[in-house]
């Protein structure tokens, strides 16, 4: 097999024509690309949940089902969370139903704490503005992106907790959704 080396500053027009590269071989590619930084993308771990489904009806957070686990390989790894799901909510007289949805995290077993969307007590979802005693019964897509920096290279649990948005008259139950509607989580892990 001939090679064609394409000298520095590229081919004249009219040279472009008679060069052929051949497709069939086997290029090694050598160097690195200066300036790219880091991003590089490590692992990827994927659940997806079917059977089973996590009612709470309460404004204080409860623990789902939609959870999955990574074990970066380095302590600078970032990993990348993803959460999608279909929320259920429910009110059986009130005057309206809002949730909020919130990213827990658990480094080896250590117990899980909040590390999505600080400490904002802002609705997620929900309707309002009914009638005393009307019931209300709806289902909104929850899609959940989130960056995190644990800081570790023991394994790390990603969960999803929700809540009622407020005691009395936000929703007498939040749901992640009817259990034959997927529910999925999507942990990547990115290089420094």
């Amino acid at each position: 097999m001939s090679k064609t080396t394409i000298p520095t500053g590229g081919l004249a027009d009219d040279a472009v024509e008679a060069t052929k590269l051949d497709l069939t071989a086997n290029y090694a590619f050598t160097g690195t690309v200066s300036g790219a930084g880091g991003g590089k993308l490590l692992q990827v771990q994927n659940a997806d949940f079917t059977s089973t489904n996590t009612t709470v009806s309460a404004a204080s957070f409860g623990a789902t089902e939609v959870t999955d686990q990574i074990t970066p390989s380095a302590t600078d790894s970032k990993v990348l969370v993803m959460m999608s799901l279909t929320l259920g909510m429910y009110e059986g007289s009130g005057t309206g139903n809002f949730c909020q949805v919130a990213i827990y995290r658990q480094v080896n077993g250590g117990g899980y704490s909040r590390v999505s969307f600080g400490n904002a007590d802002n609705a997620y979802s929900g309707q309002g503005g009914f009638g005393a005693s009307t019931e209300i019964s709806s289902a909104r897509p929850c899609n959940l992106v989130f960056v995190d920096s644990p800081n570790t290279t023991s394994a790390v649990d990603y969960k999803l907790y929700i809540r009622l948005n407020v005691a009395s008259g936000g929703g007498d139950n939040v749901n992640t959704g009817p259990s034959n509607l997927q529910r999925s989580v999507t942990l990547m892990e990115i290089g420094a």
